[in-house]
């Protein structure tokens, strides 16, 4: 896995790519209504038909829509898109929050389909496939040494519910081939990464997107949470780029009263419709904590501005991403998709989060860079609003407009200025690659251990932290971690638990020193 300086900025840029794909998703209901007769539409229709039928050489027109299609939505907004099928595929099934498979997660290591750890309780994991085996063989079709493309490699593993196949898998750590049957099943594709007690009174939710199954996702964890006796909730959306408006607003329904306003849109007609709390909340009482940061876009801020404006809870972190606009889906025969901004929603106390994007969409979303630069993320000082966006609550509390939601409690990076990239590359997949890698070596080095010690031995050497290093420099990126090391420490101890022990593991050692959470306390 060689990796080019070059493409330092898409690892840090990364997780702003969901607030594009990503938003409040409806359906058009009639669709023909769109397309009445018009001279301008009928040009652009009779000028591909002069081509398919009458240019000299062959074209494929298809892909001459396409790029029409992409150009004509560049000239709107940064969040009207074309979606082509390929992609449309993977975020339908992203936000459907399940798909049908063997329930395995793995990456390509050396030509090989290597497994990094089966689903719990999935098909693979009930049919004893094991951390670190690499599968030869989907039936009689050869997987290793391939350079199968993922699409290909998906669509061997997924298929039917109920539907058996024979994997060959070759185990390493007894150096011996195994036929297995695994029958595919549900799998799902969580929303809520955890939630759990970070102390005796104290929930914490993080929530990944805003998916078909995230408002069950979370009242199961609420209900789980309250039954050990939450008094107080911390929900985490850092990084969460949005997803379904309808998701959010149920969440925040969760917690506050029956007849507070949450959110409402308006359209180009000026039709404004308004959504209310009920009376079902299950956490209409007790502290709400909102985490915040400069990826955190579309829903994510729906619920933040619910909160912030009823003066319910929190918000603590760093202004978010600035995402006020509403979808809507119109599905094509080919299975691509566009999304048109149809709305603009407001919070509770009359705010429009949107920020600016007259000068295009490329200025636009280097914006993001801009807050590096200009020092934003250390300095609450720094972020630059003016003042005629600012908004009362009924406590009288100021909020402001026009460019994400300010948080009320400000926690600066964790590493100093000129280091940005070091936290979102720890975030990234290489992580995840190293550790499977070096559990990959001797496995067994872990066999047995239980939590604690393992804490113990990670704790008691820099073993891991400078092969870390060194594997960073040796994949092109020119990156020292000297002043980060506690910070690379955690993140790799965490990883590792992730692998051996599980996503509960991960997330007790990310956040016993996580700078948000630590503010929550202090806040308390």
């Amino acid at each position: 896995m060689k990796i080019d300086n070059k493409y330092l900025p898409i690892i840090i840029g990364v997780t702003l790519a969901l607030g594009v794909v990503l938003g409040s998703a409806l359906n058009f209901r009639n669709q023909n209504q769109f397309f009445a007769k018009n001279n301008s539409k009928n040009k652009l229709n009779k000028l591909i038909d002069f081509i398919d039928n009458e240019y000299v050489d062959n074209v494929n027109t298809d892909s001459i829509v396409n790029l029409t299609v992409d150009n004509i939505l560049a000239k709107l907004d940064p969040h009207s898109v074309y979606i082509p099928p390929s992609e449309q595929a993977e975020v339908i099934e992203s936000m459907k929050g399940d798909f049908v498979g063997i329930g395995v997660n793995f990456y390509m290591y050396n030509d090989s389909v290597a497994i990094i750890k089966p689903v719990e309780n999935g098909p693979s994991a009930k049919a004893g496939i094991k951390p670190g085996d690499r599968i030869l063989y989907v039936d009689k079709t050869k997987l290793y040494g391939r350079k199968l493309p993922n699409d290909s490699l998906f669509a061997k593993l997924k298929g039917t519910v109920g539907s058996e196949i024979e994997l060959t898998v070759y185990r390493k750590s007894e150096g011996k081939k195994i036929k297995l049957k695994v029958k595919r099943d549900v799998i799902p594709l969580k929303s809520v990464d955890v939630s759990m007690l970070l102390n005796n009174e104290t929930g914490y939710i993080k929530i990944n997107r805003f998916a078909e199954t995230t408002y069950s996702e979370f009242k199961s964890g609420l209900l789980g949470l309250k039954q050990q006796g939450a008094k107080s909730l911390i929900i985490d959306v850092r990084d969460n780029g949005g997803g379904y408006m309808e998701e959010a607003i149920a969440i925040a329904d969760e917690l506050l009263k029956d007849k507070q306003l949450i959110v409402f849109t308006k359209n180009k007609k000026g039709k404004i419709d308004k959504t209310f709390a009920t009376e079902r909340g299950s956490f209409e009482n007790g502290n709400v904590f909102v985490l915040i940061n400069e990826n955190s876009a579309s829903a994510s801020e729906i619920l933040a501005g619910a909160i912030q404006d009823n003066d319910r809870g929190t918000i603590v972190g760093r202004r978010s991403f600035g995402k006020g606009l509403v979808q809507r889906e119109m599905d094509f025969d080919d299975g691509s998709a566009v999304r048109l901004t149809i709305a603009r929603y407001y919070t509770p106390t009359g705010r429009s989060i949107q920020k600016p994007y007259s000068k295009g969409n490329e200025a636009y979303f280097k914006e993001s860079d801009e807050r590096f630069e200009n020092g934003e993320l250390y300095n609450k000082d720094s972020i630059k609003i003016s003042d005629t966006l600012k908004f009362k609550t009924k406590k009288g509390k100021i909020v402001y407009g026009g460019g994400g939601i300010v948080p009320d409690v400000f926690v600066p990076l964790e590493v100093e200025h000129g280091r940005e990239s070091t936290p979102y590359l720890l975030q990234s997949g290489i992580v995840g690659h190293f550790v499977f890698e070096q559990l990959d070596k001797n496995r067994n080095a872990f066999k047995g251990l239980a939590f604690q010690q393992f804490i113990t031995k990670m704790n008691a050497s820099d073993l891991y932290f400078n092969s870390f290093q060194k594997y960073i420099f040796q994949n092109g990126l020119d990156l020292k971690f000297g002043k980060s090391k506690s910070l690379v420490k955690r993140y790799l101890v965490a990883e590792f638990a992730r692998q051996l022990y599980g996503e509960k593991y991960y997330y007790e050692i990310i956040l016993k020193e996580d700078a948000m959470i630590k503010a929550v306390f202090e806040k308390k």
